[in-house]
């Protein structure tokens, strides 16, 4: 059994979900809020360090057409600069559609909330072996 970190990254906010390979199920944990990479890094290191986690699960914003644009850029930067800097596996899922599946209310932050969906979308899609 280990543990897996999701991560939804935005410019503003990281959302982080947590969820472990045997149980198989993602829950919220927190929102990184920064001002810069530097801070935004050191929570990362400092969660990381936590939560020991044998790999984490970035979203991947595609267009609908699953062409790619400016975030997915910075998404694939973002998950390579975890592999790079703490030596943990980072993979990728298509995070198209969940936000649709979230209602956001005004004056509410749902990103830990859809970092979970991504890691719940990780755990249904890949075979738990």
């Amino acid at each position: 059994m280990g543990t897996v970190i999701g991560f939804d990254f935005g410019l503003k906010r990281i959302g982080v979900a947590v969820g472990n390979t045997l149980l198989r199920q993602a829950q919220p944990l927190s929102i990184i809020e920064a001002a810069t990479n530097d801070a935004k890094f050191a929570a990362i290191a400092s969660l990381l360090k936590e939560w020991q986690p044998e790999k984490v699960v970035v979203g991947l914003p595609l267009h609908p057409d699953g062409a790619e644009h400016e975030m997915t850029v910075r998404c694939r930067r973002f998950a390579h600069q975890i592999q790079g800097r703490y030596g943990i596996a980072a993979i990728l899922v298509d995070e198209r559609y969940t936000s649709a599946v979230l209602q956001q209310q005004r004056g509410q932050h749902v990103d830990s909330d859809a970092a979970a969906l991504i890691l719940q979308q990780y755990f249904d899609e890949h075979d738990p072996s």
